[in-house]
């Protein structure tokens, strides 16, 4: 399937930020594994994903208990025209921020929808286990009550398209449309070009990347199942998809892949390449995020 055409080269803003990011979010390589994994449990106790103050001032704000939370924004209005489930990336390792809010409020409000924003179990304390049926569930409720897009970031992206192939697979109503920013979709690392994708990379690491999948997967013989690697998996019969991502990202030969396997699929998917651009570039305070919230917008509402 083409891609779509690149978009314009770096803005000075995104240069400032791809400069800045090694120095504020320097990487080192996992040494030890168990180490780490105790870290991350210690640094998660008492985190939550939970909507920002400046959220709560703009929305009705309730939530859902599928075991876990499922946060709820609907407009002041009362009314809305279908619903965005988002879900937010960070390795599955971390809670939301306020850009993963912030995007997937803006985009909702775009789009006169409600907008539902799960906080799932975070690894590694958690798999993939402890939230995908309850996800699949809690999609399920919400197409019955009327017309649902999914939308991700990075590792919520991933999480957002297997959903969509365990929606299909059960037949029923669907999802209506997928955006996906920089969807993670393979945790093997097995996609053409990922190691040289990598290296143009700033930001994520690819000496850490099996570790963080392995969290996510809980057994090496999941890693390659759909719900975990969904780029993998059977791609016909999906809503279609939107998805953004840079060429400076390590997950954009993922991607580029994912696109190719649509192709054969017969799946409709346009990738969005935005050219020497960081991981999940439209969720940055660059300017490049705008005309990506616009592209979002016209492929939903097209």
């Amino acid at each position: 399937m083409p891609l779509l055409p690149l978009l314009p080269g770096p803005s000075l803003r995104h240069r400032i930020v791809a400069a800045a990011i090694p120095r504020l979010m320097p990487r080192s390589e996992i040494r030890d594994i168990e180490k780490f994994r105790t870290a991350l449990i210690r640094r998660n106790e008492g985190r939550a994903t939970v909507p920002p103050a400046a959220i709560r001032r703009r929305w009705r704000v309730t939530s859902r208990d599928i075991g876990f939370p499922a946060w709820e924004l609907a407009p002041r209005s009362g009314s809305h025209r279908r619903t965005v489930v988002h879900l937010h990336g960070g390795s599955f390792t971390s809670p939301a921020v306020p850009q993963q809010w912030r995007w997937a409020a803006r985009f909702a409000d775009h789009l006169d929808a409600r907008l539902v924003f799960p906080a799932y179990p975070l690894a590694p304390q958690h798999s993939w286990r402890d939230s995908h049926e309850p996800l699949v569930e809690l999609i399920t409720e919400l197409l019955a009550e009327g017309p649902v897009l999914l939308s991700g970031d990075s590792a919520g992206g991933g999480l957002a398209l297997a959903l969509a192939q365990s929606l299909r697979d059960r037949g029923g109503p669907q999802p209506e449309k997928l955006v996906l920013l920089a969807p993670w979709v393979d945790l093997t690392g097995s996609a053409p070009g990922f190691a040289e994708a990598a290296a143009r990379d700033p930001w994520l690491s690819y000496d850490n990347h099996d570790a963080y999948a392995m969290f996510w997967a809980g057994d090496p013989d999941d890693l390659a199942r759909p719900e975990v690697s969904p780029g993998l998996g059977d791609l016909t019969g999906l809503p279609p998809a939107l998805v953004f991502c840079g060429t400076h990202d390590m997950l954009y030969a993922g991607c580029v892949e994912l696109v190719r396997r649509a192709g054969e699929a017969g799946w409709p998917v346009q990738l969005e390449v935005g050219e020497g651009l960081l991981h999940v570039y439209p969720i940055l305070p660059i300017g490049e995020a705008r005309p990506a919230m616009r592209r979002a917008v016209r492929f939903v509402t097209g």
